[in-house]
């Protein structure tokens, strides 16, 4: 796929755009003001593979609070304004690394000013945000309801609030929980300017239908070259919102590193535990951390399972009582069925540190 070339934005340590890495974002759930809390469950998603977090910022204790966040954290802090410049200004003071507001809630033009005023002091972008919830009246009108049109249209009116101040280090977000809504409304905006985008599709619901939802309008948008940065938004622990955006990443050869699980649907050859094997090794896998780009397998008959994974770095294919471990579809050993993992993982400590 051909990237869509956007400009560069630098947010704290890391550069979004142009040909940079696409970045996986997420939100803290915790109250951004209960400091331990909100730095432990930081580091958490920092360790599961998140780039960049987002806090909420409802009130000045929170604002105040990102400058005892940012001593515990390795990755950029971003946050999230609503109707309250002066929330804004004090998070940018207290490190904030990126602002998310919409300025048509910011208030009068003098306030959105003081925000542009002290990100241009301290270096930092801001994030336009639109969605379904934040579209203005007369286009709601206009467009007979949300629309991708209106979607655009509102935010390119938003970034025009920020750039009559000489300010163009922004990113635009327009999100809808409509797939089909998202999708359009991308490709549209991203032939406007070169601002990075982020993507993703808002209120998707819980984990099991929401990572379905947002893979197919996430996976659309970036197999179209649109997009810099990501978050899967769901209801649940945000480090399934983390590993999702790895998923769907890694399915386009959009992040290289770690190790990929693939593993055959259950079938009446199946004479072992499959999913319950499948289950271990996923556990298994997800307690190492690699540069390395690996495949494992978990195959459920020794019939066709090495020749169907043989694209896998190391795989099992299961029998009855007993199973096989291969490489490459080359099988390497025969091992009764409660020998299957602890061999899988001397093979793949190997392949590790090797």
């Amino acid at each position: 796929m051909i990237r869509r070339k956007s400009r560069e934005v630098k947010i704290g340590n890391v550069l979004i755009g142009a040909d940079n890495p696409i970045a996986i974002q997420s939100m803290c759930n915790t109250k951004t003001e209960d400091v331990t809390a909100t730095i432990a469950q930081i580091n958490e998603l920092t360790a599961e593979g998140c780039d960049i977090i987002r806090c909420a910022v409802p009130h000045m204790e929170a604002a105040k609070a990102f400058r005892e966040i940012k001593k515990g954290i390795t990755i950029p802090l971003v946050a999230d304004i609503h109707f309250d410049y002066r929330l804004a200004i004090e998070a940018i003071k207290n490190g904030a690394d990126k602002v998310r507001i919409n300025p048509g809630n910011i208030g009068s033009p003098e306030k959105v000013r003081e925000v542009v005023a002290a990100a241009k002091e301290y270096n930092i972008p801001i994030r336009v945000g639109v969605n379904g919830g934040s579209l203005e009246k007369e286009l709601l009108e206009k467009y007979n309801g949300v629309t991708a049109k209106g979607l655009v249209e509102s935010a390119l009116k938003q970034v025009d609030a920020l750039e009559r101040f000489d300010f163009d280090n922004i990113v635009i977000s327009i999100k809808s929980s409509n797939v089909l809504m998202s999708i359009e409304a991308h490709e549209l905006i991203s032939k406007e300017n070169d601002y990075p985008l982020h993507v993703g599709i808002t209120e998707t619901g819980l984990v099991a239908g929401g990572s379905i939802k947002s893979a197919v309008g996430i996976g659309v948008i970036l197999y179209e070259g649109i997009g810099d940065t990501i978050r899967v938004s769901l209801t649940g622990d945000p480090r399934y919102e983390v590993s999702a955006a790895k998923s769907i990443l890694k399915s386009l050869n959009l992040r290289k590193g770690g190790i990929n699980l693939v593993s055959c649907p259950t079938c009446g050859r199946t004479n072992i535990d499959l999913i319950g094997l499948a289950g271990k090794v996923q556990e298994l896998i997800d307690g190492y951390s690699t540069d390395k780009d690996l495949k494992v397998a978990v195959m459920g008959c020794v019939v066709n399972g090495p020749g169907e994974a043989r694209e896998a770095d190391l795989g099992i294919a299961g029998g009855k009582e007993e199973g096989l471990i291969f490489k490459k579809g080359e099988i390497i050993k025969k091992v009764r069925e409660n020998e299957l993992l602890s061999e899988f993982k001397k093979e793949l400590d190997l392949l590790v540190e090797g």
